[in-house]
């Protein structure tokens, strides 16, 4: 998979190199970070599934940055699935970042596109997104509050 920046620059690296590489950088001119993972996604004439996941990262009272990872997907899900999914990108990424953040001592949440409101369909899979991201040891975060996947990532789908 590749990732790339929000000016669309492909990042060459692996993106555990990359993530360090930007910690070291915003930490040495003096930035707090936080970091907030999530992933969203848009079925296209239901024939595939476009993915986009986003680890961004918030400068504190300074703005922030994002890098950027699409995905394609020609199965078929219901809406929970493809919940589920989207939260499975968005652990699966923070899993393999969460050492780095630990050894950095960065804050990370994972964020799930999903409402916490009963009235919206995706609520159906609340539950299990918060038990599956909890369980995993990360903070967790739904909409409205989850803006890294429901505002960041929602924008760069392709």
């Amino acid at each position: 998979m590749h990732w790339r920046t929000f000016k669309g620059e492909t990042i060459k690296t692996p993106i555990k190199a990359a993530v360090e590489a930007a910690i070291i950088r915003e930490t040495n001119a003096g930035h707090k970070l936080k970091v907030c993972i999530g992933t969203d996604s848009q079925v296209y004439s239901g024939t595939h599934v476009e993915f986009a996941t986003v680890i961004v990262f918030l400068r504190e009272k300074r703005g922030g940055f994002m890098f950027i990872q699409n995905d394609r997907s020609n199965q078929a899900y219901s809406l929970k699935e493809r919940m589920l999914v989207e939260v499975a990108k968005s652990i699966e990424t923070a899993y393999d970042l969460c050492e780095l953040f630990n050894r950095y001592d960065v804050d990370m949440e994972v964020h799930a596109d999903i409402n916490t409101n009963p009235q919206f369909k995706s609520n159906i899979a609340l539950s299990e997104a918060m038990g599956y991201i909890l369980g995993m040891g990360f903070a967790f975060k739904a909409k409205p509050e989850a803006f890294a996947s429901s505002c960041c990532a929602d924008k760069v789908i392709n």
